[in-house]
C-alpha cells in the first residue's frame, strides 16, 4: 500500500529546521546558510551519490527518492514570497529543470495556475484541505508513495493530522537558538509513532519514525 513519507529533513540539536526571517538572500533564515553545518551532510551525500560512492549518509539520502511518485510542500519551501503573488515570474529555487520530475502540490493561501517545468515537474498551487491535497497527490503518484517535502510548518500539519507513515529526521551537531522548530505544537499527533532506526554517521544522526 502506498505510504506518506518525509525524508532528509535536517534539524539542529535544539530542534530547529530553519532560522528566523527566511527571505530571498537567506532561504533558511538568519544564521543558517546552505552548505553550513546544518546541511553540509546533504551536499556531501549528493556529491558522493552522483560519484557512485556509498556510506551511511548516502544510503539515507538515496532512500528519499526511492518509489516517490508525487511531492507535497509549503509555499515557504517553494519560494521567499509571502502574501498575494505580485506576479507569477517566480518558478522556485531549482532552475528550469527541478529535481522532482513528477507532480508537486504547493500549499498556499494564494493559488495560481499550474506551472509546468522541464523534466516532467508540474507545480500545482492549492488552498485545499490536507486530505484533499493528499488524495490528489496519491492519484498523481499512480501507486507510488507520496513525499512531504517541507518546510517545517507543512510537516507539522500532516503530523498533527496523523497522515505521515514514515518520518526521516537528520540531527546535525549544531545549535541555532531561534527560528522554526520542527517538532513543536504537535499535540497528540506524535503519539502514534515510534523510533524504528537511530544511526549515527561521522557527520549527523539519522532517526526514522514510523507508525506504531
Amino acid at each position: 500500500m502506498p505510504k506518506v513519507r518525509v525524508h532528509n529533513v535536517t534539524i539542529s540539536l535544539d530542534g530547529f529546521a530553519a532560522g528566523p526571517n527566511q527571505r530571498l538572500d537567506a532561504p533558511f533564515g538568519d544564521g543558517v546558510g546552505w552548505g553550513d553545518d546544518l546541511h553540509s551532510w546533504f551536499i556531501s551525500a549528493t556529491q558522493d551519490a552522483a560519484a557512485g560512492k556509498t556510506g551511511i549518509d548516502v544510503d539515507y539520502f538515496v532512500r528519499g527518492d526511492q518509489n516517490i511518485g508525487a511531492t507535497i510542500m509549503g509555499r515557504n519551501m517553494f519560494g521567499p514570497q509571502r502574501g498575494p503573488w505580485q506576479d507569477e515570474s517566480w518558478q522556485g529555487w531549482w532552475g528550469d529543470n527541478p529535481p522532482y520530475h513528477h507532480d508537486v502540490f504547493v500549499h498556499t493561501h494564494h493559488p495560481r495556475p499550474a506551472l509546468e517545468m522541464a523534466g516532467g515537474t508540474t507545480f500545482h498551487f492549492t488552498d485545499e484541505p490536507l486530505e484533499t491535497v493528499l488524495r490528489r497527490a496519491f492519484d498523481a503518484a499512480d501507486g507510488k508513495d507520496v513525499r512531504i517535502g517541507g518546510g517545517a510548518a507543512v510537516i507539522q500539519q500532516y503530523l498533527r493530522a496523523g497522515l505521515i507513515d514514515e518520518l526521516h529526521l537528520v540531527i546535525a551537531p549544531m545549535l541555532i537558538g531561534r527560528g522554526e522548530r520542527l517538532l513543536d505544537n504537535l499535540g497528540d499527533g506524535i503519539d502514534g509513532y515510534r523510533v524504528s532506526e537511530l544511526v549515527g554517521s561521522p557527520n549527523v544522526t539519522h532517526a526514522v519514525l514510523v507508525r506504531r
